[in-house]
């Protein structure tokens, strides 16, 4: 008994589901990858960070890495339709009030414009209880400098501008495995 070739439509929907599954977005939710495993987006480990150039939604403190200079930072790159983004930024949130002036975060929406509103960015921020700032990446210029794996992703930047780390997802223990890396960034004088 002979096969015949799936549907034309089959093969369609094959490709879509690849690509999906190769996107940024894709990687939502789920486990990140081990921790000695190599992260995409990775390669700007030990490399100076991309500048960021986004339009200011909202929150306190810098807007730029520039800005921010002589900070530890987590640049993280989230969306609205991220559930575990949902869990992160109160986590960063309180990593900012454990370490105070010394530590920045610069939350980068990936929300494309004809998806939400300003006031849509905003109103995650603010029932997420954050203060931190909030920028969006509409033409998608920071995303393709940094290339994050999935959402979110956040990269953490030394004090000098030099990406350290890059954790992509965010699942329980998160919170403390950047505190720990943060206080090394930050030197024993700085812990709390």
């Amino acid at each position: 008994m002979s096969r015949s070739p799936p549907p034309p439509f089959a093969r369609i929907a094959a490709v879509l589901c690849a690509s999906l599954a190769l996107s940024p977005a894709a990687g939502c939710g789920g486990a990140p990858p081990a921790a000695s495993a190599p992260v995409v987006g990775g390669g700007l480990i030990g490399a100076a960070a991309p500048e960021l150039a986004a339009e200011v939604v909202s929150g306190e403190g810098p807007a730029t890495l520039g800005e921010a200079r002589g900070k530890v930072v987590i640049v993280d790159f989230w969306a609205t339709y991220c559930h575990p983004c949902r869990k992160s930024f109160p986590g960063y949130q309180k990593i900012v009030d454990r370490f105070g002036a010394d530590v920045a975060v610069i939350a980068v929406a990936l929300d494309a414009p004809e998806d939400v509103s300003k006031e849509q960015l905003v109103a995650f921020a603010n029932e997420a209880e954050v203060r931190f700032r909030i920028l969006w990446d509409k033409d998608q210029s920071a995303v393709k400098k940094y290339n994050p794996p999935r959402m979110p992703t956040a990269y953490i930047v030394d004090r000098s501008g030099v990406v350290r780390h890059v954790h992509a997802g965010y699942e329980d223990g998160e919170e403390a495995r950047i505190s720990r890396e943060i206080e090394a960034l930050l030197g024993p004088a700085s812990s709390p």
